[in-house]
């Protein structure tokens, strides 16, 4: 993707916050907005109509919903990673969102800088977590839900390495891999290949499904 813009797609019923997010966007001159849509089957032909990198869709839209439209968005655009616009009275449609292999999600009311640097995550292969918002809604969607997990979670833990258990947590903590090296004293690209092998050992397909497995094991 060097030299290229990300491309993105924005999925929200609602024109006036699809208008917003497009202003901010277009601000960063590595971005281009590349299709919109009012709903989520629109949002899976625009998605595979302009080969996006990013889609971020809303949750809650007319005639697909965006939990309903992610299965089949992510087989007509494997390449996309999309990222889950929401507020926080949707607490577990943000997990199931997440558990459906979401790359993050956003706030509905998050800050410009934040929203492109989701963005800017996503495309380049990692979830966004932020430490303003994802921390704060993983913790409360596990409130009631944890204990059924957490047996689970500590056996498949249980298969990684002292090292990798310890990358592991700070995934939970929204960490990026640099700053994950500068914590371990590693460098960036040892840490990417810490999180390659632990995403295959545990069979998560990203990022966010590792931090809520970490966060189920109690890391």
């Amino acid at each position: 993707m060097a030299g290229q813009p990300i491309r993105v797609v924005i999925a929200d019923d609602e024109p006036l916050i699809r208008a917003g997010i497009r202003m901010i966007l277009i601000s960063d001159p590595e971005i281009e907005v590349v299709g919109e849509a009012a709903n989520g089957r629109e949002a899976i032909e625009a998605a595979r109509a302009h080969a996006a990198d990013v889609v971020l869709l809303d949750i809650q839209m007319p005639v697909l919903d965006g939990l309903s439209a992610m299965p089949e968005l992510r087989r007509a655009a494997p390449a996309a990673r999309v990222i889950v616009l929401t507020t926080f009275g949707e607490r577990e449609n943000v997990l199931r969102a997440l558990e459906h292999g979401g790359a993050g999600f956003l706030l509905k009311d998050t800050a410009p800088a934040e929203l492109i640097g989701a963005v800017r995550a996503a495309a380049a292969g990692d979830a966004y977590l932020s430490p303003a918002a994802t921390r704060h809604v993983v913790e409360r969607l596990a409130t009631g839900r944890e204990a059924a997990r957490s047996e689970q979670a500590r056996v498949r833990v249980a298969a990684l390495s002292e090292k990798e258990r310890d990358v592991l947590a700070l995934l939970g903590e929204g960490l990026s891999n640099a700053d994950a090296g500068k914590r371990l004293h590693m460098s960036e690209a040892t840490v990417k290949t810490y999180v390659s092998r632990i995403l295959a050992k545990l069979d998560c397909e990203n990022r966010v499904q590792a931090a809520l497995l970490a966060r189920d094991a109690g890391l």
